[in-house]
Parts: structure tokens; sequence; C-alpha cells
């Protein structure tokens, strides 16, 4: 996972494939939220930000409260969800 995350394209490339995937599924937009909001969380503890871009993205999740890390999860998964 360490090497996806290192290019902040190709993690968008990774979460918007995860997305569509999901969305294949039958996931509805709620879930997929909530599932971008839990790999927040998780990359927030766990990874270390590679790249500028990534670091900006977990100091605005450090910063935010519950709800803004919600919204901040809604807004990559629109982000990469363009088609």
């Amino acid at each position: 996972m360490a090497t996806v995350l290192k290019v902040f394209d190709k993690w968008k490339e990774f979460l918007a494939e995860r997305v569509s995937q999901a969305g294949h599924a039958g996931m509805s937009d709620e879930t997929i939220s909530k599932l971008a909001f839990q790999i927040g969380e998780f990359l927030a503890d766990k990874v270390d930000p590679q790249n500028e871009q990534e670091r900006v993205l977990k100091e605005l999740w450090d910063a935010g409260d519950e709800q803004e890390k919600h919204t901040l999860a809604r807004l990559m998964v629109k982000l990469v969800d363009k088609g």
C-alpha cells in the first residue's frame, strides 16, 4: 500500500477504482462515503504522508471534527468519481 501512496495521482487513481468497484457492486453513495471515512481514519493513523498533497490532506483530517472528516471523505470520493 505504501507504494500507491507515494504519488498522489496514483492514490487518486487507486481511490477512483475502488469507488467505481463499490458502485458496480451496488453500494449506495452513503455506504461509499462511510467506507471512505474509515479509509481516511486508517491512513491518518497508520500511514506517513509521502508528499505535499497527502500532508495537506492529513493536516486537514487532523484539524477536523468527526463531521468535517466525513465531509472531507465525501469530497475525496467526489473528486475521483467524475464518471
